[in-house]
């Protein structure tokens, strides 16, 4: 009988998860907390079977149950780290999921700058949406002061691409079991990350053109935006990391958690380069910049 029961295989069946489950239910609830989140910023109501859904209340109650899903998720992931189920073909696997999600993160943002570059190379085109009207058949749009992209954006983009080395070395160290190394390189990659955070919200903070209103403004602010958003979970995934290379819980043969969060930190730094000599720099040629 115990034979039986031998494992004779590389493959870790998980353990029944509550995690999957739970994820959708709050997925679900966030959705409906978001349409009635929007429609209560909109001046509207949005009921759902008679119940009225308006505010920012439900949302929240559905983020919550995401944040806590996505905790749970991973602590017990970590586990089964720390436990060896992680075999070479599961964190192989490991591997292509990550390779997978960063792929699916690299179309996101191509959905951005095909926004972008359509508004901006074909200016005079789609006249019934109003487009012309939108840019005066120019871009940057007639009225538009844009950033100089040679103060405070080129200084975000040494701080990111800064942070990228400072991973690098932490990486390096790690391989070469260099604990002190490890921390204070992912110490001053979180740093980066959060002074990179801080700049772009004294950016926004300073812009002369608002999200609504034109084509410009939206443009900018949701592929910068949804970029700094990505910074922010990077940092988090990073100090994660930090958190458990203090722990000890990284060796220089098994480090998958850590080459995940530099996988998404590389990609963050390489899309920024793509977003600040697209729109930053050749977006506002020509055009007034302060």
């Amino acid at each position: 009988m115990a034979e039986a029961h031998t494992k004779n295989h590389d493959y870790h069946l998980v353990d029944p998860s509550p995690w999957p489950f739970l994820g959708s239910v709050g997925a679900f609830v966030m959705a409906l907390g978001a349409i009635g989140l929007m429609k209560y910023t909109g001046g509207k109501e949005f009921a759902l079977f008679g119940v009225d859904l308006t505010g920012w209340g439900l949302f929240v109650v559905g983020l919550l149950i995401v944040l806590y899903t996505m905790y749970g998720w991973w602590r017990d992931t970590v586990r089964e780290s720390l436990a060896g189920h992680h075999t070479r073909v599961v964190s192989l696997h490991l591997r292509y999921g990550m390779i997978l999600f960063i792929a699916s993160e690299v179309m996101f943002f191509v959905a951005w700058f095909w926004a972008f570059f359509d508004a901006s190379l074909f200016t005079g085109e789609a006249i019934q949406f109003d487009r012309v009207a939108a840019t005066g058949g120019v871009w940057p749009p007639e009225g538009i002061v844009t950033f100089d992209p040679w103060h405070l954006p080129l200084l975000n983009t040494i701080i990111l691409l800064t942070s990228g080395t400072t991973v690098t070395w932490a990486h390096h160290a790690l391989l070469h079991n260099d604990r002190q190394g490890l921390k204070w390189g992912l110490t001053l990659t979180v740093i980066l990350g959060v002074i990179f955070t801080i700049c772009q919200v004294y950016e926004y903070g300073h812009a002369a053109f608002d999200f609504s209103g034109n084509i410009y403004g939206a443009t900018f602010y949701m592929a910068t935006g949804f970029h700094g958003f990505h910074v922010i979970v990077g940092t988090i995934f990073l100090l994660v990391c930090l958190i458990r290379a203090a722990a000890g819980q990284f060796t220089p043969q098994k480090h998958f958690g850590f080459e995940a969060a530099a996988w998404y930190w590389h990609f963050v730094d390489v899309v920024w380069l793509f977003l600040f000599a697209a729109i930053y720099v050749w977006g506002s040629w020509g055009a007034v910049t302060h």
